[in-house]
């Protein structure tokens, strides 16, 4: 059984045919247009060209928002134009397949615990660190998504009281500190603080502190830069103490770090678990989660999307 999952995130729509092993078979991907009718075009258009190679029998759409209960529409989602959108039904009538609808973290977490760095444990968290941090939390294999689908904000646990400003309208929120954008936000921080510096990451940034990203953080880190470092290690503090909540929350098994950010592992993620480690509580009479890196990449979503779809198809087909 083949079937489709589409990553629909605010840069580009990635959609790829999966296998029921979790490998993607072919892919097509897109700019994200602006406008519900547009996105939904660029939507159809890639099922239907992969479609056209594969005979697919459902697609899966993983979404940076917030998805309904039935996981049929999107309630809201900032990077997009859907606002209170009955997506699947409105793409199915399409496409002529059945359609299922999940938060993109959820489906990552899925693909990992089906495919990947999750699989075996019977509780396991998603952290994805990226332009902000998105969450998500499986047991015995399921998705735990709260009494209205929108569990676990983790991105949006307040870790500094008053401190920087959160597009949630919230202040100090673990995402402010501890992502793509915290790390740029930090660097920037300590140059302001440093202005006579020289490293690479100085220059990079003279005259326009815009200049200054997450991704250019972590290469300067990796080159040896000092400040570029320095910024790393505050990542590492706060993503250390943001897993002891996790922890202390959930106590998983396992928690799996995805996201960009996760491409730069070797500079952060050693401080990271130490941290953990001496301040979850009960630190040295408890079992610890153990720390991975994501193994499928940025292709979670796209192979949790598709898992989630072909579950549908087979309910279909095997109904009770």
């Amino acid at each position: 059984m083949l079937t489709v999952g589409v990553d629909v995130g605010g840069t580009s729509v990635r959609a790829g045919v999966v296998d029921a092993y979790g490998a993607i078979l072919d892919t097509a991907v897109a700019p994200t247009p602006s406008g519900e009718a547009p996105l939904e075009d660029a939507i159809v258009a890639e099922v239907k060209d992969l479609a056209s190679r594969h005979q697919v029998t459902a697609l899966g759409l993983a979404v940076a928002g917030f998805v309904t209960a039935d996981r049929r529409g999107v309630r809201f989602a900032p990077h997009l134009a859907w606002r209170n959108a009955d997506v699947a039904e409105r793409i199915s009538g399409r496409l002529g397949l059945p359609v299922v609808l999940e938060h993109d973290a959820n489906a990552a977490a899925l693909a990992e615990y089906r495919f990947g760095a999750a699989r075996g444990t019977r509780v396991a968290a998603l952290v994805a660190l990226g332009t902000g941090i998105g969450g998500a939390l499986l047991i015995d294999g399921e998705i735990f998504r709260g009494a209205y689908g929108v569990a676990p904000e983790l991105g949006h646990l307040r870790v500094v009281p008053d401190g920087r400003p959160c597009p949630c309208g919230k202040r100090g929120c673990w995402e402010r500190y501890c992502s793509g954008t915290a790390l740029a936000a930090t660097a920037v921080e300590m140059l302001a603080r440093d202005p006579g510096c020289s490293t690479l990451l100085a220059r990079e940034a003279a005259g326009d502190m815009r200049a200054v990203t997450g991704r250019k953080v972590a290469g300067a880190a990796l080159d040896g830069d000092p400040l570029a470092q320095r910024a790393m290690d505050e990542l590492a503090k706060w993503l250390g103490q943001g897993l002891a909540l996790v922890a202390d929350v959930y106590d998983p098994e396992v928690i799996v770090i995805g996201g960009g950010v996760s491409q730069s592992a070797p500079l952060f993620l050693d401080d990271a678990r130490e941290r953990y480690a001496s301040l979850v509580t009960g630190a040295g009479h408890r079992p610890l989660a153990r720390i991975r890196t994501a193994q499928l990449g940025d292709d979670a979503g796209i192979v949790g999307a598709a898992s989630l779809a072909a579950d549908l198809a087979g309910r279909r087909l095997n109904p009770r």
